[in-house]
């Protein structure tokens, strides 16, 4: 092989080589780029459905006439079904206060609740469905850990049931982190 010949055979395999390192980078920023799309799609369908397990949409007029006049009417997805029907079950005894129905109002609510409650029972260690939504499994995950004892003894709160202070859109169902105002 002659000097020229030879020129040419390394200048050929040098392009040869600059176009395959070329076209894998191009492929590589082309798969970066759909890595952040997917990751862009993914953040977005994350937060669609934070949004709809953080959101219940309630639109019974009944219960929000007779839950909401006393507290915020709390979605049923936060109690398990056999939870609504202990609590609804003792309304004459609602943690301290009278808040008895006519008996078709309270069949009617008490269906409405358990329906829609989630399915998964939680009992206290006295074997007794949960009441209260502030002593489940899922709210002290979210809570036991990120709120301090003292942020619930601050009187702008006053306590764990009292979720209307710091999640801002509770009123409308949703309890999402974004939505979280802790009062000073």
């Amino acid at each position: 092989m002659s000097k020229n010949d030879r020129k040419a055979y390394l200048t050929f395999s040098a392009l040869v080589l600059a176009l395959c390192l070329g076209a894998t980078l191009a492929q590589a920023h082309d798969d970066d780029d759909e890595d952040e799309r997917h990751e862009r799609h993914e953040q977005h369908e994350h937060s669609k459905l934070e949004n709809q397990r953080h959101a219940s949409n309630i639109q019974n007029k009944q219960l929000k006439e007779e839950c909401g006049s006393c507290h915020i009417v709390y979605p049923p997805n936060m109690l398990p079904a056999e939870s609504w029907r202990a609590l609804m079950d003792n309304l004459n005894k609602h943690f301290g206060s009278d808040a008895s129905l006519d008996k078709a109002t309270q069949r009617e609510l008490s269906n409405l609740l358990q329906n829609q409650g989630k399915g998964r029972a939680e009992t206290a260690n006295n074997g007794q469905p949960i009441i209260r939504i502030s002593q489940t499994s899922w709210f002290l995950d979210e809570h036991e850990d990120e709120v301090s004892p003292r942020t619930w003894r601050n009187p702008k709160i006053k306590s764990a049931s009292n979720c209307g202070t710091c999640h801002t859109k509770a009123d409308q169902g949703r309890f999402g982190e974004h939505e979280i105002r802790i009062p000073r």
